[in-house]
């Protein structure tokens, strides 16, 4: 726990320092000991934030502050010193917090600003963050335990019939299709099906609508190319950690950071090939939308 606290103070605290500098996922992760991939759902998990929603805003908050504090500095001198590029860009983002312009805000300030001010001058203010974010860890890592076992293990070769989804919200419809095919070829229902949905884009990059997830079924020998939307898809033999757990499709997204967590806490590292989860039963048929669940990330 002392080594997660160490790792979330120096972010923040970089963050607050360097507002006006480079900011990007790499740089800040780097800055982490975390990859990119493995930062971006670790910090959005803790925060509630992106790590670019989350600077902006710091951004903007300081920018009132200093519009207040400081009525004789122009404000182009303001918004450079806190790393935005021009005065167009930086008016969009703070009428977007703030309901008005910058100039309107200055205006304004001394009748609506004294909120404010006592926030950003409170003693402690800085630990009371800290402290919220350590506390979403502890939580992660208890839920953690109570939730998941987790392995290192070596798999076979697998071979799947697949389906692209572009966007997550279609991969239901995908497996429709998919199950719909293995009907017709008497592939479904039988005992032991196994469903099996690989990332083929990392959501750090590609927005939750573009994604690309195969939606795909466990078949027992090598599938000949189809004429339909169906297509053969291999899954190479190699060493992976394993999270297994009966979860909802709300926990998803926690069983995913809680395995970063986990690789990074006993020094593994990715390499290069497609994480997938493999579901060993169906939450349809589970009175509280519980599946049986292994989230599976390639490792060296």
């Amino acid at each position: 726990m002392e080594e997660y606290k160490k790792r979330i103070i120096k972010i923040i605290q970089y963050i607050e320092q360097h507002l006006d500098t480079d900011l990007s996922l790499e740089k800040v992760a780097e800055i982490s000991a975390y990859s990119p991939f493995h930062f971006h759902r670790v910090f959005k998990l803790i925060t509630g934030e992106t790590l670019q929603n989350y600077t902006i805003r710091k951004r903007i908050e300081k920018s009132a502050l200093y519009l207040a504090m400081r009525k004789r500095v122009d404000i182009k001198e303001i918004y450079l010193e806190l790393g935005f590029d021009n005065h167009s860009g930086f008016n969009k983002a703070f009428k977007k917090y703030y309901g008005k312009s910058p100039s309107e805000f200055r205006k304004s300030a001394p009748e609506n600003f004294h909120k404010i001010l006592k926030i950003e001058s409170k003693n402690g203010q800085v630990d009371a963050v800290f402290h919220q974010y350590i506390c979403n860890v502890e939580n992660l890592l208890k839920w953690r335990t109570m939730n998941l076992e987790i392995k290192v293990a070596d798999l076979e070769e697998m071979h799947l019939a697949s389906v692209m989804s572009l966007g997550i919200e279609n991969v239901e419809s995908s497996y429709d299709v998919l199950i719909n095919w293995a009907k017709k070829k008497h592939l479904f229902p039988r005992d032991h099906v196994k469903m099996i949905s690989v990332y083929h884009d990392s959501f750090k990059t590609t927005s939750p609508d573009k994604v690309r997830i195969h939606a795909g079924m466990l078949v027992e020998d090598k599938l000949e190319a189809q004429d339909e939307e169906i297509f053969p898809e291999i899954l190479e033999a190699g060493k992976f950690i394993i999270g297994s757990g009966e979860v909802t499709l709300d926990d998803f997204e926690q069983c995913w950071v809680s395995l970063f967590l986990w690789m990074n806490e006993n020094h593994y590292t990715t390499r290069k090939a497609f994480p997938f989860e493999i579901y060993h039963s169906n939450f349809k048929e589970h009175p509280e939308g519980k599946m049986l669940v292994d989230f599976c990330i390639p490792i060296h």
